[in-house]
């Protein structure tokens, strides 16, 4: 007993010791007592294109967050509390819920509203992060404002950018290669035209791309 005891003790230290690297400082006790109460398994993973990050409980019951290792700290806060909302809503109203439904919703701002203070988010981001969490999306990449705002923050060259970032008739390229000529909106979309096979397509204006012609940025 005394040996499991110290070597629990052992890995909480350690865990903590990480999250002080990925996480603002003062908010790094509350989210590891979530994580030890709740009996999270949290993995940090190399960056995936398709999500900050994800939950899912595995064949044993036990409760898995993965979250990428680029995010800047603010952002892993925000995705870390995301994930979370998944695991408390699912256990207080059911596997039958919505993902991102009422009960995620109010279970993310109820859980964050905790954080949401100048002594862990910086005073430029606090504004949109209110104004975001009166209605919370699936993705806080929708968030034009907030997505912005987060940018600044980010430890990385900026390699990619957003769609709606880049100037109408710019080309950029996207993961699977293929390179377009940014169009026009339409309504929620932007119509962007195939260079190679002058076909057009609709683009989300949050999807990440690489622009070719940086100068225009």
């Amino acid at each position: 007993m005394k040996k499991k005891f110290i070597i629990f003790l052992i890995f909480a230290l350690i865990m903590e010791a990480i999250l002080y690297k990925y996480l603002p400082k003062e908010s790094v006790i509350p989210c590891f007592e979530l994580i030890k109460r709740l009996g999270i398994y949290l993995k940090i993973v190399n960056e995936r294109q398709s999500r900050h990050g994800d939950y899912q409980q595995l064949s044993n019951g036990q409760h898995k967050i993965t979250i990428n290792a680029n995010l800047n700290k603010y952002r892993f806060l925000m995705t870390l509390i995301h994930e979370i909302a998944h695991l408390v809503a699912t256990e207080k109203y059911g596997k039958q819920i919505k993902p991102h439904g009422n009960e995620w919703k109010s279970t993310y701002q109820a859980l964050m509203k905790p954080f949401l203070r100048p002594e862990i988010f910086p005073t430029e981001l606090l504004s949109y992060l209110v104004i975001h969490f009166q209605n919370p999306s699936a993705s806080s990449d929708t968030d034009v404002h907030l997505t912005l705002a987060m940018r600044q923050y980010d430890h990385e060259e900026r390699v990619k950018y957003y769609v709606f970032e880049l100037p109408t008739g710019s080309l950029f390229c996207s993961d699977d290669g293929r390179v377009f000529k940014k169009g026009s909106k339409k309504i929620k979309r932007y119509e962007c035209t195939e260079v190679s096979t002058g076909k057009r397509f609709v683009i989300q204006p949050h999807a990440l791309v690489t622009p070719l012609e940086k100068d225009m940025l």
